[in-house]
């Protein structure tokens, strides 16, 4: 094997998989695609088929045994991205898992541990893709002190939809196959975390408004994941944020996040896309331009190739910021269960 070659195996292949990584992976010198297992060997020869894939296989395991699959690509649900990493990591491959990285914050622990275990052995996560293109520039104002002392954030994030009582029960809205990761609730505060650190103490209520759906095939199950949380929590920097994630409130508040301080004021939109900001004897906010060298963009499998290969090392997203966002995920959920607040790093 040439040194620059990297030989990738697929385990799960969903849209995420087809949309982006595959293609990702096969538009970089180098890069081979090698082997795919999705659910069933029909679907995974579809795949296959389709992108040129040459081997298909039956059993994950036999992916991260093979001798000739350097690094894994985990495109499965939460529920077995600990499992599969860690078998990953027992056999020296490189790991990019999808997101959201674990079921709780007990595993994400478990996974983090064995990476470092393996320092030679490059972890990522898929990060949250919302917010690349303007990551950087909210960074750098919240550090330059264009809003002096951060005093308050306020995140509103809904699906802009009302409650749909007989739509079908999704695997999202399932712990036995998400664990205790609640809509978009853990993207969003990956962004967050980009922007002004993790929070030291939560204090949540939540909802599960259905608790009862039918699946596609009219089988009753029971939704066990909220689909309306409020969140106070206590930033480590000092400010206090609201957050709430909701798929039942149609035409409420505009979705955004506010971030407000000493001296200025931020607001993002949902999109990710544009940043409103405003300082001390401004009388209204106005669009920041975002100059194009700090724009971001997805460079996912480019970045986990290039850390393969020693040319740079993981951003976004690390096995280490990934635990922080489990960590509050964890937390949100003790919190409504508990009426108590559940104070950070757990």
């Amino acid at each position: 094997m040439a040194a620059s070659s990297v030989r990738i195996g697929l385990i799960g292949a969903g849209k995420n998989t087809r949309d982006r990584h595959i293609p990702g992976f096969q538009a970089i010198d180098g890069v081979e695609v090698v082997s795919v297992c999705n659910r069933s060997r029909e679907s995974s020869q579809r795949v296959a088929d389709q992108f040129g894939i040459p081997k298909v296989v039956e059993n994950w395991r036999d992916v991260v045994e093979d001798d000739d699959v350097d690094a894994v690509c985990i495109g499965t649900w939460p529920y077995l991205h600990c499992p599969m990493t860690l078998a990953g990591l027992e056999n020296e491959k490189h790991v990019l898992t999808e997101a959201r990285m674990a079921m709780n914050a007990e595993e994400a622990h478990a996974m983090f541990d064995a990476s470092n275990e393996r320092p030679g052995v490059v972890t990522q996560i898929v990060p949250s893709p919302f917010t690349f293109a303007i990551d950087e520039t909210v960074r750098s104002l919240v550090a330059d002190g264009y809003l002096g002392e951060v005093l308050a954030i306020d995140m509103n994030v809904n699906g802009d939809q009302f409650l749909e009582r007989d739509s079908p029960i999704a695997w999202r809205q399932s712990r036995e196959l998400s664990g205790l990761n609640i809509m978009h609730m853990g993207i969003w505060y990956e962004a967050l975390i980009r922007w002004v650190g993790p929070a030291s103490e939560v204090m949540a209520m939540t909802t599960v408004n259905v608790p009862i759906r039918r699946d596609d095939a009219g089988n009753l199950g029971f939704v066990t994941v909220p689909d309306h949380v409020d969140v106070i929590c206590r930033m480590a920097i000092g400010a206090q944020a609201r957050i709430r994630i909701s798929s039942v409130i149609g035409l409420g508040q505009e979705s955004g996040i506010w971030i407000n301080g000493t001296e200025g004021s931020l607001f993002i939109d949902k999109s990710g896309q544009t940043i409103m900001g405003g300082r001390k004897g401004d009388s209204a906010l106005e669009e920041i331009s975002i100059a194009p060298e700090k724009r971001g963009s997805w460079q996912v499998e480019e970045e986990f190739v290039g850390a393969i290969r020693g040319q740079e090392k993981i951003k976004l997203t690390s096995f280490e910021d990934g635990v922080k966002y489990m960590e509050f995920t964890e937390a949100v959920t003790r919190s409504a269960q508990s009426g108590q607040a559940v104070a950070l790093p757990l």
